[in-house]
């Protein structure tokens, strides 16, 4: 282990930073370097200090650089021991580390034949690791424990038995290497999404003939004045404050990603929905396909073009179109779906529209306004004993923002503009009559289509697909980590979706795997059970001075068997032992 130096130039002036670093020894004799512990600014004494510390770790008060486990090849004497007598005393379990879930997600990986796809393309001669090797590494933790490149060179690459599963020491994750592989893989993400339709076709027999497609926004942590992409806009994360990207995302009824897209943050919806239904048709062909869309993203120009090139689409219609259309849809009688759903259907135009209202839809909708209302009113009445004008505007503009569309059916008696208020200048009446108008439409869904032949139970089922690009968006967000995103370079953010992307693909192939043998059983729930499943360096010292290594897993339990039997898959077998001469080294 050794002092390193680290030096930032910020605002002109040089910063430096210190950190205890160590070399470990990998394969071919090469040394990969290790930062073991980050100590930021220090002083001179402080520095003083911690290399006398280091110097009384290392051998003989010398600076040696060398690593925890650093196994010479001159040590390997024999590997197929069968008998041979052993201290029992003297045993040792050390390096616990996290297996199961990680060897899963190694195991759907190669069941996508991913191995064979990246080292075709991106493993060279010249580098002494595959970068295949790298990409499944960065995959795999994004399906697990996402975190940045930085997290799994430091932290998480030695928590887990990537090492063992990959066959690669720790040069694999080292830092430059992981940084140096997002910048090779972005080239082919269309032969990869190329490559995955027709893996999942032969695999589930996928069809392709409906389509989902929506977007959603991620956003960066600091200003990306380098990337054209990251622009402010419409936050769906909430966060307004931070510039951003959009994602495009189109995927199957069943969630299977098809294709994605990455915008630029301010982006208009509307403007991007024809170039890829373009790219589409030339990958696939022109087949006959359904497009769901939510409201908002088709323009009528759009919808137009489809409509003249025989491109069926259902979308949704904002509620406020109903009024063209209430004379119509008020002499049709409505048609019970599943005891919740109540719909109505009518043609008009080459189109057809229906109207679906929810009984749990309308619940949720009118449980929310009635929060929103009751909250309104109490902060209203607490209002009246405010006595200073500005502080009284102030909160005046933050109970209407909180109350949304509910502060319609409140009357309001604003005081007369002067620096204080007098008791009872200020009052508000409830609207009853606006209210039962607003909440007339709660739990109604306006859908709007050009297909024909098919009734409105059959298109409310269709539509309600569209949970199922919702859902994958939630995976991408939340159980994959893809935002914030911290890279700041355009390619290094695209590279960083499409890690992401690779993994949400495991992550589908696997609960749809799930979903034909263990019902109810997420993907999640199953890469959670799997976790407890930890690998452990057991060491003995034998009779004659030498050591006796065996790296195990620890035994399934009933619950990992029977997940395992489902997924028709079985845990490798224990490697074999490996014996040293004299200890191991330190």
């Amino acid at each position: 282990m050794y002092l390193k130096k680290h030096k930032r130039k910020k605002n002109g002036k040089i910063n430096s930073y210190y950190s205890i670093a160590e070399k470990r020894k990998v394969s071919r004799g090469r040394y990969v370097e290790k930062m073991v512990l980050y100590l930021g600014e220090i002083s001179d004494s402080q520095k003083k200090s911690w290399q006398r510390s280091i110097e009384i770790i290392n051998e003989d008060n010398k600076p040696v650089r060398k690593s925890l486990f650093a196994f010479d090849q001159d040590n390997h004497t024999h590997h197929d021991i069968d008998t041979i007598p052993v201290k029992l005393s003297k045993m040792k379990l050390n390096n616990p580390r996290t297996f199961g879930d990680c060897w899963l997600g190694c195991e759907i990986w190669d069941m996508l034949g991913l191995d064979t796809f990246w080292s075709e393309r991106i493993d060279t001669a010249k580098s002494p690791v595959d970068y295949s090797k790298v990409v499944k590494l960065l995959t795999v933790n994004r399906l697990i424990k996402p975190g940045a490149e930085f997290y799994v060179h430091r932290h998480w690459f030695t928590q887990t038995a990537m090492d063992v599963l990959l066959g690669c020491e720790f040069d694999v994750a080292e830092k430059n290497r992981l940084y140096r592989c997002l910048d090779r893989i972005l080239p082919y993400k269309e032969e990869l999404c190329s490559y995955l339709k027709d893996t999942w076709q032969m695999m589930f027999n996928l069809e392709y003939d409906i389509l989902l497609y929506d977007i959603t926004s991620t956003y960066f942590e600091g200003l990306c004045k380098s990337n054209p992409k990251a622009k402010f806009g419409h936050s769906k994360d909430r966060r307004g404050d931070c510039r951003q990207i959009l994602i495009a995302l189109v995927v199957t009824p069943e969630g299977f990603p098809i294709n994605y897209e990455i915008l630029a943050g301010n982006t208009s919806e509307r403007t991007t929905l024809k170039p890829l239904l373009n790219k589409i048709e030339s990958k696939y062909g022109k087949a006959g396909r359904l497009w769901l869309m939510d409201r908002g993203i088709p323009t009528e120009a759009v919808l137009e073009y489809m409509r003249d090139n025989g491109i069926d689409y259902l979308v949704g219609t904002p509620r406020k179109l109903l009024d063209e259309f209430q004379e119509e849809l008020s002499v049709k009688s409505w048609f019970d779906v599943n005891g919740i759903v109540r719909i109505k259907h009518i043609a008009k135009d080459d189109e057809c529209y229906i109207l679906a209202r929810s009984k749990e839809r309308m619940a949720k909708e009118r449980a929310m306004r009635k929060r929103k209302l009751r909250n309104y009113l109490e902060g209203l009445e607490k209002l009246k004993k405010c006595r200073s004008r500005d502080v009284f505007m102030q909160r005046l503009g933050k109970l209407k923002h909180q109350a949304g569309s509910c502060r319609k059916c409140v009357t309001l008696t604003i005081p007369r503009n002067k620096e204080r208020i007098e008791k009872g200048e200020f009052d508000y009446k409830f609207e009853a009559s606006k209210y039962k108008e607003m909440i007339y439409r709660d739990g109604t869904y306006f859908l709007r289509t050009n297909q024909s032949g098919k009734d409105g139970a059959a298109l409310w089922k269709e539509y309600m697909l569209q949970c199922n690009v919702e859902q994958a968006f939630r995976e991408l967000k939340s159980d994959l980590g893809i935002r914030p995103v911290y890279h700041h370079k355009q390619d290094r953010v695209e590279a960083h979706v499409f890690v992401a992307f690779m993994s949400y693909c495991l992550q589908v192939t696997l609960r749809h795997k799930l979903r034909a043998s263990a019902c109810g059983m997420t993907a999640q729930a199953a890469l959670a059970a799997m976790s407890r499943i930890q690998m452990l360096d057991v060491s003995f010292e034998t009779q004659d001075s030498r050591t006796l290594l065996m790296q195990r897993y620890t035994e399934p339990e009933d619950e990992h068997k029977l997940l395992l039997q489902k997924l028709k898959i079985e845990l490798p077998p224990q490697k074999p032992p490996k014996i040293y001469s004299g200890k191991l080294k330190k």
